[in-house]
């Protein structure tokens, strides 16, 4: 009479549930150690951040010194050739050549406002004189890079146009080459480093 029933739990949900709770435990130690890497990659953008700063600084001031010897000796300071250059398009495709085309396409000028920046050599000089008429361009300083990228900068992610508004955008894309933010692009970009690609 006082005899208790006990449910019989079928074993496809009792392996279910097992299934459901090792997932949920692989899930939080996912999401444990993505907050430990953002915990990690913050210090790292921060001390890389913080290192480009007095670099900068140091570059400045070499340069105001360099300058104040010329004129104390009398002579002037002419500064090293630019290794940089940023190119923006003006013009649309009326009247021009195929030629023309042809180089604005390779310089990734499709549209009208479109800008980039190309590493200074002979073969874009050369290509640069070509298509004069349809682009302006000049040589960048440090606040001039930091703007573009930070108002205007967009990269190729995953075969798409993407806004560079995220440092993880960055990381995803250039990673590879231990570049991880917003401010290691600019660096690699104005030093002109080994990974930059025009």
């Amino acid at each position: 009479m006082g005899e208790e029933v006990k449910a019989v739990v079928p074993e496809s949900v009792l392996k279910k549930q097992k299934r459901e709770e090792e997932w949920a435990l692989a899930k939080k130690q996912d999401l444990e150690a993505a907050k430990k890497k953002r915990a990690e990659s913050r210090k790292l953008i921060y001390n890389r951040a913080k290192q480009y700063a007095k670099e900068y600084d140091h570059q400045e001031k070499e340069l105001i010194r360099l300058k104040r010897e010329a004129k104390l000796k009398g002579g002037f300071y002419v500064d090293p050739e630019a290794k940089l250059l940023f190119i923006v398009r003006i013009r649309g495709i009326n009247a021009m050549d195929p030629k023309s085309r042809k180089i604005l396409q390779l310089l990734r000028l499709r549209q009208i406002f479109n800008g980039v920046f190309l590493k200074v050599n002979k073969a874009t000089v050369n290509m640069l004189h070509r298509v004069e008429p349809y682009v302006t361009y000049g040589y960048p300083n440090l606040k001039s890079v930091r703007e573009l990228i930070y108002k205007r900068g967009y990269g190729k992610l995953n075969k798409q146009r993407t806004a560079l508004t995220d440092n993880s955008i960055i990381e995803q894309a250039l990673g590879k080459y231990g570049i991880i933010s917003t401010e290691d692009l600019i660096h690699e970009i104005i030093t002109v480093g080994p990974h930059f690609k025009s």
